[in-house]
Formats: C-alpha cells, sequence, structure tokens
C-alpha cells in the first residue's frame, strides 16, 4: 500500500478549518495533517480542542513555509504522495481520488486539480482571471507546457518531488514558480478537472497589490530559474 499524506495549511482559519477536516475524514482514510502557519484567531485552539492531527508554527511562515513544513513530515515519516489542500474549503475532497488514481496510473509527478482544464462551474473575479491567465502565457513561454490553472494550490506530488520540496521551496506565493522548476528538471506535469467551492469562511490575504507583487515577484523568480 502507497501510503497518501493530506497537507492542509491554515492560517486564521477558525471559521472553516473543523469543517474542512471533517469533510476529508467523512470522504476518504488517507492520513492528514493541519499546519498552522503561526494563526492569531482561534483556529489552534479548535485543532487542540478536537484533537486535529496538527503542527503548530509559532510564527507565520507563508504559504511557501507552511506547505515545506508539511512535505518535510511526509518525506521523514516516509509518505509516498503528498496532496495539498486548502483549509478555506474551497477544495474539494470528492475529487481526491480522482488526483490519486490519476498520479498512480500515468505514473506523473505532479498532478493539478483545475478549474479550466474543462468546463466547471467556477467563475472568479476579472483580476483574478487575469492572473491566471497571465500566469498561464509566463509558463508557456518560460517551460513549454501549457498549465491552465497554474495558480491552483490543489494537487498532488510524488516522493521525488518531495525530495524536491524539502530542500528548495518558494516562501510565498509558489504554485507557478514550482510548476517552471519542475518541468525544465523534466518531471511529468498533468492537470485534471476539480470542482471548486467558495471560500467557506476568513478573508483571502491576496488583496490587488499583493496581486501585482506576486505577478512582478513570480515572473522574475520564473525567468532567472528558466535561464540558469
Amino acid at each position: 500500500m502507497k501510503k497518501i499524506l493530506i497537507i492542509i495549511p491554515a492560517y486564521n482559519e477558525e471559521d472553516s478549518i473543523l469543517d474542512t477536516v471533517n469533510k476529508i475524514e467523512v470522504s476518504t482514510s488517507y492520513d492528514y495533517i493541519v499546519v498552522n502557519d503561526g494563526s492569531t484567531d482561534g483556529t489552534l485552539e479548535i485543532l487542540q480542542k478536537h484533537n486535529i492531527n496538527h503542527i503548530n508554527l509559532p510564527v507565520n511562515l507563508g504559504i511557501g513555509g507552511a506547505m515545506q513544513t508539511g512535505y518535510k513530515y511526509a518525506y521523514r515519516n516516509g509518505y509516498d504522495y503528498a496532496i495539498q489542500l486548502d483549509a478555506d474549503g474551497q477544495h474539494n475532497p470528492s475529487d481526491l481520488e480522482n488526483l490519486v488514481s490519476t498520479i498512480r496510473k500515468e505514473d506523473l509527478d505532479l498532478v493539478i486539480g483545475s478549474r479550466f482544464v474543462e468546463q466547471t462551474g467556477y467563475r472568479g473575479s476579472k483580476m483574478r482571471r487575469f492572473g491566471i491567465s497571465y500566469f498561464y502565457m509566463v509558463i508557456r513561454l518560460l517551460a513549454h507546457i501549457k498549465v491552465t490553472d497554474p495558480t491552483s494550490g490543489y494537487r498532488i506530488i510524488n516522493r521525488k518531488v518531495i525530495r524536491e520540496f524539502i530542500q528548495y521551496y518558494p516562501t510565498d506565493y509558489p504554485e507557478v514558480e514550482v510548476l517552471v522548476y519542475l518541468a525544465r528538471k523534466g518531471y511529468k506535469i498533468k492537470e485534471i478537472k476539480v470542482e471548486m467551492n467558495q471560500r467557506q469562511g476568513g478573508k483571502s490575504s491576496i488583496t490587488p497589490i499583493k496581486s501585482i507583487y506576486y505577478m512582478l515577484k513570480v515572473s522574475y523568480i520564473s525567468l532567472v530559474r528558466s535561464i540558469f
């Protein structure tokens, strides 16, 4: 049996974390770990009260630091696959089996849950959709692959990629940058259709100003990585 771990990064997700974990427990028997990323609300208290398996980071490291913590946990505990699943309820646990079966059957290194590879009910803001289209073009130009939903955080990786990520993982906004990184190294990447829900609680940390910073920063780093 291949060991599979679901990693749930959580920062100030007191409104949704319990419901997210309950849905995972109902939907699958896979192991999971919540990485509490220095939350300042009641997230940690909820995890402790309900005996939810978690790692507590005393300070906020950002999504990259939280995920790398989860990947290190997965590697040290012998997991063969690791799945990123957001704490805010946007990622539907009913799609977990499709992610797992695809990466196993097709011998892939990374499988991305996509809102756009096939038609779904997802409707994002104009700014978000513009950003997604922009990064689609960046990745196609720099890595020569087509990824319709490059900012999707719903993804599964195998142990080879877990090993890569414990050595290097971007500290913030990692989703696009790691696609260029892995594609340039010859890893096999595929998208499959998933249904995304609306955020079930909390507040997104991505503001318009941060979005502009995100686009500039990721474009620059990805360009550098494509050259060296």
